[in-house]
């Protein structure tokens, strides 16, 4: 069995940006917000290279995949689309696959590990001035009064306050990265750590986009020899996701005396991107067509023929019926996921069963969750006089309302029963998912009980009617439980919000459902209604990179107020010590240890307990390929669903 092969069924994401992208800030840079549907740019027509006939040669051997969009760019350290990792993932391979279960080494020897020698997380001697990481995580210049931890120190109890004098050590990891022998770059070029280390400095260089979460956290990185890279993490900052910290090399024999500035200009035709992986870069053609060619240096060639064809082609459609006219007609071998075929799943289904089409879904570490506005940001001055009355303030109204969410008939009938229903910020999937918390099955008669119980009374004996209040904390007596539904107008959240306001009716909660732009909902406070708190109830989606569980999604700085410029994620306004705690502690901790998966589990009972947010379905993915297609299938995590593309193939070929 192939190297790849064996992993199919593991939930992956493939790293084709530097691996810092697996340090992103947990506290601001980790989320990945998603909208429903993707802007894609219009092209009605598509047309794909055709190779020429020569007298003595065959004609080359092609796959095409037809993307939802087209690349908006293909500078590796760009803020690529979906469209883009796929293309670059057919350009670069690894440098590490990530799985919930643990790493896969595509480039390297092996995974460093501190069971295996390669990481160590030591004591380290600091002093006045140097750069650390605090007890709360952030980065830090060493002075008088700053609350750290000691060496061996994992929780604030142990935290102590520098006093600027007496001998502090800290403690520090150290991973050792060795590379596979005789890599090369796809012009011949012989491919070093030293490519990893220019990866880094590229990245460093304030012009070059993306975060700087890792790189203010690497004390150094160094390139040991022309195999082995070492990276330092700053003192204080024991990082879950160090076996990830390899910088994916860029080609310092061509970029290094480019000024990095004009690199992330991304102009494709001065600089096209190089890699080591499967294919070349051959052309672009705009709102037509991006084509590789086989890379007859790939490190997998030689010795085990890969790739399977000679050209790859991915061409830019503008839809998913166009796209699925395409793969019926034979334009294209394969649709990506960018083209959002979920939308589809109905048309594909029918395909499928006439045998016209293979359908591929998955779910994806995005979750769909409707958040409870629990302190709007004009609760902020401190006076409720004028703001919207306290209506989620008794956690008994947010169970409530929870029990009241028909999330089975979405999945049902929206998502043709393809997704699952997650009770905490990660999905059921996940490594560190907690099974053993609170749970809320729609059940209306408990969902009217806890309501009546919190003092929203139905009056009138009519379930249909919006309940009142009658000694709800904060709440004025014979206010109507009537709540605003605030989302974007994507076709799939209309039918969600519709399903919802439903069954919300027969427990005597009223709806009042607002459909926004994407740029009107997404847009920062205090303007907007998400980011600026203003909403009662709010559907959107969050996602991960990596399988690090995203407490920080709720932690109390993270609520976005105009003293942090609008910046975090925990909309919802809720605040809870211990909670944060639990959270800070699970950030401290290695993958692995009994700690850490004991800080997550304690944490997501808290959160089902207190509910800030109900998740109602883990978001899913759609793929299709024709009928004789092997060696390709979705997994739940992948950033990039061609991450083993080298291994593609159709016809005869996958029946033996």
């Amino acid at each position: 069995m192939s190297r790849k092969k064996k992993f199919l069924f593991l939930i992956l994401v493939v790293v084709l940006l530097p691996l810092s992208a697996c340090g992103l800030d947990p506290f601001q840079s980790l989320p990945i917000l998603v909208p429903v549907q993707t802007p894609t740019p219009p092209v009605l027509e598509v047309s794909k290279p055709a190779p020429q006939p020569s007298p003595t040669h065959t004609l080359p051997r092609g796959l095409t995949v037809c993307l939802g969009q087209e690349p908006n760019t293909l500078y590796p350290f760009g803020t690529l689309n979906s469209a883009a990792r796929s293309v670059l993932g057919a350009i670069y391979d690894g440098p590490i696959d990530v799985f919930t279960n643990g790493y896969q080494a595509v480039i390297l020897e092996k995974i460093p590990t501190i069971e295996n020698g390669e990481a160590q997380l030591a004591p380290a001697a600091v002093k006045r001035g140097d750069p650390v990481v605090d007890a709360h995580g952030n980065f830090a210049i060493l002075d008088f009064g700053l609350d750290v931890l000691p060496s061996g120190c994992t929780q604030d109890a142990c935290s102590i306050k520098y006093d600027g004098r007496a001998d502090l050590k800290m403690d520090q990891l150290v991973v050792t990265y060795k590379m596979l022998p005789n890599l090369t770059w796809s012009d011949g070029q012989k491919l070093t750590a030293d490519d990893s280390l220019f990866a880094f400095e590229l990245a460093s260089a304030p012009a070059t986009p993306g975060s700087k979460y890792l790189i203010d956290r690497t004390a150094s990185y160094e390139a040991v020899d022309d195999l082995t890279v070492q990276w330092w993490g700053v003192p204080g900052f024991v990082d879950p996701t160090y076996q990830a910290n390899f910088w994916s090399p860029l080609p310092r024999h061509l970029w290094g005396k480019v000024a990095p500035e004009e690199l992330a200009k991304g102009n494709v035709q001065a600089y096209p991107p190089l890699g080591w992986g499967p294919y070349v870069f051959k052309e672009w053609s705009s709102g037509n067509y991006i084509s590789l060619e086989r890379n007859a240096s790939y490190f997998r060639f030689a010795s085990q023929n890969l790739p399977r064809f000679d050209t790859l082609t991915f061409l830019f459609v503008k839809d998913a019926v166009a796209g699925i006219s395409a793969l019926v007609s034979g334009q294209c071998d394969m649709l990506d996921t960018s083209l959002r075929l979920e939308s589809e799943i109905d048309l594909l289904t029918e395909l499928q069963r006439s045998e016209q089409v293979k359908l591929l879904t998955s779910t994806t570490p995005l979750i769909e969750r409707l958040d409870f506005g629990i302190v709007p940001s004009a609760y902020d001055d401190l006076s409720m006089v004028g703001d919207r009355v306290d209506l989620f303030g008794d956690v008994r109204t947010r169970q409530g309302i929870a029990f009241c969410l028909d999330r089975k008939k979405v999945v049902t009938t929206v998502l043709a029963g393809l997704s699952a229903i997650p009770e905490t910020f990660v999905a059921p999937s996940h490594p560190y998912y907690n099974p053993n918390t609170a749970k809320f099955p729609f059940d209306p008669n408990s969902g009217s009980a806890m309501l009546t119980q919190a003092g929203w009374l139905d009056d009138d004996n009519d379930a249909g009617t919006p309940r009142v209040a009658d000694g709800v904390k904060n709440v004025p007596n014979g206010t109507k439980l009537v709540v605003s539904y605030w989302t974007t107008s994507a076709l799939q959240r209309r039918q969600v919000s519709e399903i919802l306001a439903d069954s919300l009716s027969q427990c005597g909660v009223g709806v009042d459902i607002k459909y926004y732009s994407q740029d009107e909902f997404y847009a920062s406070g205090p303007e907007g209604p998400l980011f600026g708190r203003k909403f009662d109830l709010a559907e959107y989606a969050l996602g991960t990179i990596g399988t690090e569980p995203p407490c920080s999604w709720f932690v109390t700085s993270q609520v976005p107020t105009k003293f942090n410029k609008w910046l975090g994620i925990n909309i919802s306004g809720y605040t809870n010590a211990d909670y944060d705690a639990l959270c800070a502690q699970g950030m401290r901790r290695l993958p692995g240890s009994a700690e850490y998966k004991d800080a997550y589990d304690k944490a997501q009972v808290i959160f089902t307990n207190d509910l800030p947010s109900v998740p109602l379905y883990v978001r899913i993915k759609a793929a299709a390929t024709r009928r004789d297609m092997c060696n390709f299938a979705l997994d739940a995590f992948a950033v990039n669903d061609l991450w083993n593309v080298e291994e593609f193939e159709f016809g005869p070929a996958c029946g033996q």
